[in-house]
């Protein structure tokens, strides 16, 4: 099995020996198709961002999606960064708090989920990774929104999640559908993903992608 280092050796000796037009292109692509295979591991706790080509899909357009779970049967996420018009008073008027509903994604969206940073107040929660948190008890947390110890940078709430089926996932990654990231942020990102999420990870991948990010959300109405 080819290493890391075996790969960095390769694009070495590419480097030297490449030097037109299309050679540099061949090279480009190889470097993309390497860097694939070292980041393609997929966690839970990781990020997925949509890429740009994404388009015609409402629900993945422009995408930044938490990955709650991954394991053989499949992988479940939450995304981030797609606030509805209501809040969780709108649907359940016993919390007296106006904290955003995201659409988490197109499967169940009758069900309502939540994730936060504080296991130590919310029992029965699951661990994702990096201090982020997937549910719990839902009197407890009701209580301690209405009570203020909960605060909107605590925990988001989604209607509906985002699932693919054993090897779906990494089916639409090799198609070039998502950027598989770090979540640098950690528990932090609870008070940082907003609608303009995308656009910031974006500017941070630069390269080709930096064209993209001032485009319109759908070129095709421009």
């Amino acid at each position: 099995m080819k290493t890391k280092d075996d790969f960095l050796s390769k694009i070495t000796q590419t480097d030297e020996k490449l030097s037109s037009k299309t050679n540099y292109t061949q090279q480009v692509n190889f470097i993309k198709t390497f860097m694939k295979m070292i980041t393609k591991k997929i966690k839970k706790g990781q990020l997925l961002i949509a890429e740009p080509s994404i388009i015609s899909d409402l629900s993945f357009n422009r995408a930044v999606i938490l990955l709650a779970d991954h394991n053989k049967e499949g992988t479940v996420g939450f995304i981030l960064n797609k606030p509805l018009k209501f809040t969780i008073k709108d649907l359940l008027p016993q919390i007296e708090a106006n904290f955003k509903i995201y659409n988490g994604g197109p499967v169940e969206q009758d069900n309502l989920y939540f994730i936060h940073n504080i296991p130590n107040l919310i029992p029965n929660s699951i661990e994702i990774s990096n201090g982020i948190f997937w549910g719990g008890d839902f009197e407890a947390t009701k209580a301690l929104i209405n009570d203020g110890t909960i605060t909107k940078k605590n925990i988001r709430f989604f209607l509906g999640y985002t699932g693919w089926d054993s090897k779906q996932l990494e089916n639409e990654m090799d198609a070039n559908s998502w950027i598989l990231t770090k979540n640098s942020y950690e528990n932090k990102i609870l008070g940082k993903a907003s609608v303009h999420f995308w656009k910031e990870r974006i500017l941070e991948l630069g390269g080709d992608y930096l064209i993209w990010s001032n485009a319109p959300e759908n070129p095709i109405l421009n």
